[in-house]
């Protein structure tokens, strides 16, 4: 059975139930972003892919474009983070190609921030947020949230035409497959959420958030829009980072963050991604250094008080 069939019989089984609704959409999610429910995007989505000089991937229930900033060595402290961690920009696209809902996040120097604005606001493209998700890194990195609506061929032109003020490497050339080298087994198991491993990074999801997200009159993708990523890297063999961001209500916040300090994980940004959905979402970025048991120990923990 598909993991969209697994959502269709279960959420009959369990609408009345919150975490049981959360805990089969996480199912979906991580099923689908580990390759289990992979499809193939469709004419309709190539075309959007040959605007954007970028494969389309069908992942979560929605059509995702990837902008690695692979041109940027990024670090924290003495660990040179993969543009996997951390300098992933992407743009999703939901509904059909005729009437579509875009959104993503923009990865941008301090360089590029003025004349990106500048554009978006020339494109009609709308920013929901301009924050950081890290903090100390270098050199700094400045992540803009966006939103439009409309025909996907349109949107796509548009979008393009703010990525060509960036040095984002386009077209983006798929990286061929790299044999795990990172204990899946181990971070599978410890946080009960499955995932993909390629060579030292670990890259899980889930969705914390019970029930439907509205924006704009029109129901949120879940993986699209208030997932909650969590990505590990190993250093050495005695040492990980993991970085990320918890998706929760307002209300779990405050459990979440000192969940995560009572493990000796730092909360690095707490803040939207949207603007007047309903409810209103937090999410609470960190960053993780140490023995990975222990950062494990320490996600399980935000992940449980989470719910």
């Amino acid at each position: 059975m598909s993991a969209k069939s697994i959502w269709r019989h279960a959420r009959g089984r369990c609408a009345t139930d919150a975490r049981c609704v959360a805990l089969v959409l996480a199912f979906v999610v991580t099923q689908e972003s580990s390759g289990c429910a992979q499809g193939s995007p469709g004419a309709g989505w190539d075309s959007v892919g040959v605007i954007l000089k970028a494969p389309a991937a069908s992942t979560g229930g929605y059509i995702r474009f990837n902008f690695p900033r692979r041109d940027i060595t990024l670090k924290v402290g003495d660990v040179t983070v993969t543009s996997a961690m951390a300098l992933g920009g992407w743009a999703g696209f939901s509904g059909e190609p005729s009437n579509a809902t875009v959104m993503g996040d923009l990865v941008l120097t301090s360089g590029e921030l003025k004349p990106v604005l500048a554009e978006l606001a020339r494109q009609n493209l709308a920013v929901t947020a301009i924050h950081n998700h890290l903090a100390g890194e270098s050199p700094q990195i400045t992540y803009l949230h966006f939103h439009a609506e409309g025909s996907a061929l349109d949107l796509a032109r548009r979008l393009d035409r703010v990525l060509a003020l960036t040095a984002t490497p386009r077209p983006v050339v798929t990286a061929p497959p790299v044999p795990a080298t990172i204990d899946t087994a181990l971070i599978f198991t410890t946080l009960g959420i499955r995932g993909r491993g390629q060579g030292n990074v670990a890259q899980l999801s889930a969705i914390l958030v019970p029930g439907e997200v509205r924006m704009h009159d029109r129901i949120v993708n879940p993986a699209m829009g208030y997932g909650t990523p969590i990505n590990i890297q190993m250093v050495d063999d005695r040492r990980a980072v993991a970085t990320g961001d918890f998706t929760v209500l307002g209300a779990r916040v405050d459990a979440v963050t000192r969940a995560l300090a009572a493990h000796g994980i730092t909360a690095t940004a707490v803040h939207s991604h949207l603007i007047d959905e309903q409810p209103s979402l937090r999410y609470i970025h960190f960053w993780a250094d140490g023995p990975l048991p222990e950062i494990l120990r320490g996600l399980k923990a935000a992940l449980d008080s989470a719910r």
